[in-house]
């Protein structure tokens, strides 16, 4: 079945057959302090941890997540590197070890200026509910629905400053 889209420059009418298969895997972001990033993460927005990776000749770690619900990851490290390169929405933390000991360490978050990165997204069931989740846990919030015009969505910030968008799930 086609996928009628707008007329947007740039567009093609149809995926090259050379990408089929292709998946879009994961989102990276640079963290400060992997403890607190890791808690705000599986905490607040219930994502599971399902990688660990040290780079002890680049002095970082990678950190894989994803919201999965009851799936079963695999145990076997070689299984669960292919599970986790195998699915979508995943959100890789990347640690450079130290800068959770340097207190001028941090990263830009793309909203400030100059900007580029914008913010990563999460549908939720309940908008208002969400909200009231995030005040419970003492989320920063960028955008709270009654503010603005876009009553729909909310930002709140992750503790590198992040954004990230909360949008109710439709239908």
């Amino acid at each position: 079945m086609a996928f009628n889209t707008e007329n947007a420059p740039g567009v093609e009418p149809e995926a090259p057959d050379a990408t089929r298969g292709f998946i879009f895997n994961h989102t990276m972001v640079r963290i400060v302090d992997p403890e607190a990033s890791l808690a705000f993460y599986t905490r607040v927005f219930g994502m599971r941890l399902l990688r660990k990776v040290d780079m002890p000749e680049g002095e970082f770690t990678l950190y894989f997540l994803a919201c999965t619900g009851n799936d079963d990851v695999p145990e076997d490290k070689d299984a669960r590197a292919q599970y986790v390169n195998g699915r979508e929405g995943v959100l890789e933390l990347t640690h450079n070890w130290g800068t959770e000991d340097d207190p001028d360490a941090g990263y830009h978050n793309g909203n400030d200026e100059p900007q580029g990165y914008g913010h990563i997204c999460f549908t939720v069931p309940d908008l208002e509910a969400a909200c009231r989740w995030m005040d419970e846990n003492g989320v920063v919030f960028q955008k709270r629905p009654e503010d603005g015009r876009m009553n729909h969505i909310a930002f709140v910030r992750d503790p590198d400053g992040y954004w990230i968008e909360l949008v109710a799930r439709r239908g």
